[in-house]
């Protein structure tokens, strides 16, 4: 007998595809998953795990909140088979002029205002913080003890996966898969199926050292006056990242070279650490750093451009499409960050990027 026809065509098994798909099985929804190569194959099988709530505007803010509630319980909520290890490290954001540590102040304000336990410290209390880190160049920073990581962020993608119907297939045209509504959440390539979006590819890259077993640096330290982002993961290996690196990795030595000055100035205990590995990610990016959620033809949503923070929103994500798809019920979300405010000049611009 053959297979029913698909309630819901979701294209993209990176971890916002999935989320999405589970969410709709969950809710009894007969979904399959098409994807190319295979379970995280894109910008989702190399992102580092982080989770924060540390944003500028309030709909990120929002979807952040939310998103962390689910992380809390990964465990218990995906029924991962192994544990996934969030860890609550902290993320702390450096100011070294009196400019950022404005904005960063303006920033903690609007997001105590969603609920978000951040506030701004002093250097001295960076220092506490965050042992080992030189305060000299600093003059205060933002800081919010519930942000963190993940320890196997892609056993997070994997599991948001299971149970999931996830077929291997290159779709060309929306017009091949026959359901009565579809998702596209590939990411870039969501430009080949749905023209038009205002999404770029974006290099991003980050460097890894070999397992440290001495804990060196147990918050996530960002400065983005310095291009420069750290932090120790779960298994004892240090990622560090030129906030500016992009295009070819050809430049790989001079992206070294501005993380090994940010060390010498801020994490001196790190001196000796050798970042041997580079990986290189991707970012699909909108002109306001904020996703394309929402639908845009008939029976067709999207779910792209999230700009490097799909990880650490996607459970509200697929909360939210999922009400509209299975319910009709239209989260605000959806009409701020509507495929269509690019065009209509109606941008909501996410101020506070790694």
């Amino acid at each position: 007998m053959a297979d029913r026809p698909l309630d819901v065509a979701v294209v993209g098994a990176g971890v916002v595809g999935l989320a999405i798909a589970r969410e709709l099985r969950r809710r009894g929804a007969r979904v399959a998953v098409f994807e190319r190569t295979g379970i995280g194959a894109g910008a989702s099988g190399v992102q580092p795990g982080g989770v924060r709530q540390q944003w500028g505007t309030r709909i990120a803010c929002r979807l952040a909140r939310e998103s962390v509630a689910f992380y809390i319980e990964a465990d218990e909520q995906l029924e991962s088979s192994v544990p996934l290890g969030f860890r609550r490290c902290g993320y702390l954001f450096l100011a070294h002029s009196e400019g950022t540590l404005a904005r960063l102040a303006a920033n903690v304000s609007l997001q105590n205002s969603e609920g978000v336990p951040s506030r701004i410290v002093s250097p001295d209390e960076a220092g506490e913080l965050v042992p080992g880190l030189a305060v000299e160049t600093i003059l205060g920073a933002a800081w919010c003890a519930e942000d963190g990581y993940f320890d196997r962020p892609q056993g997070v993608v994997a599991a948001f996966a299971r149970g999931v119907d996830v077929r291997t297939r290159e779709v060309r045209s929306l017009d091949e898969l026959e359901a009565d509504t579809i998702v596209v959440a590939a990411g870039a390539d969501t430009l080949a199926l749905v023209p038009g979006l205002p999404i770029e590819r974006e290099d991003r890259y980050l460097f890894y050292s070999e397992p440290v077993q001495e804990r060196l640096l147990e918050p996530l330290v960002v400065s983005a006056e310095r291009r420069f982002a750290a932090k120790q993961l779960g298994d004892g290996r240090v990622l560090a990242s030129d906030l500016g690196a992009r295009g070819v990795n050809a430049q790989r030595e001079r992206w070294r070279a501005t993380i090994r000055a940010a060390i010498e100035e801020l994490l001196p205990r790190l001196t000796y650490v050798s970042f041997g590995v580079l990986v290189r990610g991707e970012y699909d990016v909108t002109p306001d750093h904020q996703p394309l959620l929402g639908q845009v033809g008939d029976g067709v949503y999207v779910a792209a451009g999230f700009s490097g923070h799909g990880f650490m929103i996607a459970p509200a994500v697929a909360r939210i499409l999922a009400d509209a798809i299975l319910d009709g019920r239209r989260d605000e979300t959806l009409a701020v960050l509507d495929v269509a405010r690019i065009a209509e000049n109606r941008p909501v611009p996410e101020p506070q990027l790694v």
